[in-house]
């Protein structure tokens, strides 16, 4: 006990947590739409608070509530994004290519949604496998052709897999490793699953584009963690798993996609990549807690803006709307305080969201 708080445990290295990065307050889930008959109840509000930790600088969240309260509905499906389709259906190719990938290799989707990116495997003729949690989601994968197993990923999954003889040559996740409260007991199920000859592929947004545009949107209770290439490369190595390779991608704000191998598998050379990003990092003082420093004061200015924006058009008699009911945008909202007085409606493309009111917001 802390100051009659329980101590609070890095997710990734166990370090007690003792810095705030950003305290939002609470907040209600980001991506639980509402129905108007829901607007009637109470809505659940939890703790939005990040902290980094002063040994692997991991920037974290509490889970505020279990994993399965999160995904095993959820609103978000993939091939409504037609840019981020796009992306995907690019990178199949090119790793079909780098990986020399075909009829004899299997590509695993950790996190496969819809099957937005798999199916670009599948038209090439490469045997897939996705692993998605949320039933109504991997419904629609599997009505579109793509094998999906209805499971969280683990340790225990993987184990599952290999005694089916399932290994990946080519082993995909891409924005979900934020998404894990457990996270030792995920990445040691990707080392676990992926073959010696391997290759883990993991996109995730970069702490350090959150920090230097204050991204505080992208913090919400469904991303548990936040991060650094450092924080990555430590987490990685704790489970045997080198970094080889690191693309800079403009998706989800900045995001990176990292290249691994087995520690102990076939070895594969280092870019220059790697080495630039860990110097952008030391630069940027992401290895020390300076690095995080202030960033709560850049908060407040963003919402200050804002919040004169909105209330300048209204008393002007001008009416703003949203484009993109997105949870980014609900965590900016509701840590602003913004409801329907300031904001007349929301579009989205999405039909599982129409007809929807945003948590909090309303």
């Amino acid at each position: 006990m802390m100051d009659g708080q329980p101590r609070l445990a890095c997710r990734s290295c166990g370090a007690e947590l003792r810095h705030t990065f950003v305290d939002l307050g609470e907040t209600p889930l980001a991506n639980a739409y509402l129905s108007a008959s829901d607007l009637k109840k109470p809505e659940p509000r939890y703790p939005l608070h990040a902290r980094v930790c002063d040994t692997c600088f991991l920037v974290q969240v509490e889970s505020a509530v279990p994993a399965e309260e999160i995904f095993g509905d959820y609103a978000y499906f993939s091939s409504y994004a037609e840019s981020w389709v796009e992306h995907a259906r690019r990178f199949a190719h090119a790793a079909i290519e780098r990986f020399d990938l075909g009829r004899d290799s299997l590509v695993v989707e950790v996190a496969s949604n819809d099957g937005y990116l798999l199916r670009h495997f599948l038209d090439a003729g490469v045997p897939v496998l996705g692993v998605e949690p949320a039933a109504n989601v991997a419904e629609a994968a599997v009505a579109a052709g793509v094998p999906t197993e209805v499971r969280f990923f683990g340790e225990g999954f993987a184990r599952e897999l290999l005694d089916r003889q399932r290994s990946a040559d080519l082993l995909v996740g891409n924005n979900v490793l934020a998404h894990v409260p457990d996270l030792n007991d995920f990445v040691a199920g990707l080392a676990l699953l992926l073959k010696p000859a391997g290759v883990l592929a993991m996109e995730f947004p970069h702490l350090l584009r959150l920090i230097e545009e204050v991204q505080f949107d992208t913090i919400y209770h469904e991303h548990f963690s936040y991060f650094s290439f450092l924080a990555v490369e430590r987490v990685f190595a704790r489970h045997g798993l080198e970094v080889f390779d690191v693309e800079r991608l403009s998706t989800h704000g900045g995001s990176l996609r990292v290249f691994a191998r087995r520690s102990d598998g076939v070895p594969r050379p280092t870019t220059s990549a790697v080495d630039s990003l860990r110097a952008d990092e030391r630069a940027a003082r992401l290895d020390r807690l300076e690095g995080y420093a202030g960033f709560v004061e850049r908060v407040e200015a963003v919402k200050t803006g804002l919040l004169g924006f909105l209330k300048t058009a209204k008393t002007e008699g001008r009416a703003v709307v949203a484009y993109g009911a997105a949870a980014k945008g609900n965590t900016l909202l509701n840590t602003c305080g913004i409801d329907a007085g300031l904001i007349a409606y929301v579009a989205d493309r999405s039909p599982h969201k129409q007809g929807r009111y945003l948590p909090g917001s309303h």
